[in-house]
């Protein structure tokens, strides 16, 4: 029988990178996608991923990709299913996030916010959605919320805007692919180890004149495990998401942040 498989969209670094990794541990061939300015990263986490995984590892290959090009995502599907020879899991993990108060986010700050967390999410869903339909054998989509899409969080309208609509889409689409043994689900992490966060920190540094640094503290003593998270706890949840033990689960956003929001 194939392995069955999977793309992770933002597999260049942070989270996608782990969630891949792991995900490639759990026996699945993967294809890791990202933008071209991430070939060097991609390459390199390819490498690893096929030192790591030995002789016997199923296959893992890369490829570029905008996820808020509709041709291009549905090009990279293609691809990965010519290669694998079928799609069992899509992770739409790829996001970005701006920090800024409403009355100063431009427009040009909202639409590609919408565009990438958003628009990229559903044409990753639409392109998976397709080839597992025409398979008939089901799958898994699984989507990059956050903390933030149950909970906004202050000076990030757009990134909580688009964060919420994620969860609002994963729930419609688990609705219209049931019929398919298609499930839809999202991960919601809380503040993590990764660049973007870096990023936030900075740009909250700026605006209060705090430490570098000190944003990143100030909400580690907000999360009740006391640490802040590292991609692989994400990824778990990932993990489980697209396993077996979760087929009887769709529609669901799946908050992992250590313990700061409580639903």
């Amino acid at each position: 029988m194939t392995a069955r498989s999977a793309v992770v969209t933002g597999a260049a670094g942070g989270i996608g990178r782990a969630v891949a990794a792991r995900l490639h541990a759990d026996g699945l061939a993967v294809t890791l996608l990202d933008l071209p300015r991430s070939a060097d990263a991609l390459r390199g986490v390819e490498h690893g991923l096929r030192t790591a995984g030995g002789a016997g590892a199923q296959p893992v290959r890369s490829d570029h990709v905008d996820v808020t090009d509709e041709d291009d995502v549905e090009r990279a599907v293609r691809d990965h299913v010519t290669v694998l020879g079928g799609l069992d899991v899509v992770v739409a993990n790829a996001g970005i996030a701006v920090t800024a108060p409403l009355l100063e986010t431009t427009t040009a700050q909202w639409d590609t916010t919408m565009a990438v967390n958003v628009r990229g999410v559903a044409n990753c869903y639409r392109a998976g959605a397709r080839q597992m339909v025409a398979q008939g054998r089901g799958g898994r989509l699984i989507g990059a919320a956050s903390v933030a899409a149950h909970r906004a969080g202050r000076w990030q309208s757009a990134y909580s805007a688009s964060k919420f609509a994620v969860r609002g889409l994963t729930q419609a689409v688990a609705l219209e692919l049931a019929e398919h043994g298609i499930t839809a689900n999202c991960y919601s992490p809380g503040v993590v180890e990764t660049p973007m966060w870096d990023s936030i920190d900075a740009d909250l540094s700026q605006r209060t004149g705090a430490a570098r640094g000190a944003p990143m503290a100030a909400m580690t003593g907000q999360i009740a495990l006391g640490r802040l998270q590292s991609p692989d706890d994400a990824a778990g949840v990932v993990s489980f998401l697209a396993s077996p033990d979760a087929a009887y689960m769709t529609g669901q956003s799946v908050v992992v942040d250590g313990g700061m929001w409580f639903s």
